[in-house]
Order: C-alpha cells, then structure tokens, then sequence
C-alpha cells in the first residue's frame, strides 16, 4: 500500500527547507539510512550501473588520536 500524496505550498524557501528538515527528523534512523539506500541504488541506475550491495570495496579504518590541550 503506498502513501498518499500531498501538495504544499510554501511562502519560502527556507520555510520549505525548515518543513524538509522537519520531515527527515521526524523519521526513524533506520528509515533514513534506507532512503539513502534507495537514492543511491536508483543514482547507478540512471548511471546504467546496476548496484549490487554485495560488491564492496576493502574497508579502511583509520584512527586520529587529537593532543589533548
């Protein structure tokens, strides 16, 4: 079942941005991250690259020690 669509209207654009934010925060960590995922995925897409999450290139750690002071 998919969400019905709304229509706003905004007098700005920061109070677009301010209801975009408002939105995004109001969605659970897991929600956001598989949004990213999706945008991601449909990016190579329209690339012709089919993402396939299986491939993945070496992972790098790396650790930054600051001074302390």
């Amino acid at each position: 079942m998919s969400t019905p669509k709304t229509i706003q209207r905004f007098s700005s654009h920061a109070e677009q941005k301010a209801e975009i934010n408002r939105y995004w925060q109001s969605r659970t960590p897991g929600e956001r991250f598989i949004a990213v995922w999706e945008a991601t995925a449909a990016a190579y897409a329209f690339k012709g690259i089919r993402y396939d999450a299986t491939r993945r290139s070496p992972v790098t750690l790396t650790r930054v020690q600051r001074t302390k002071g």
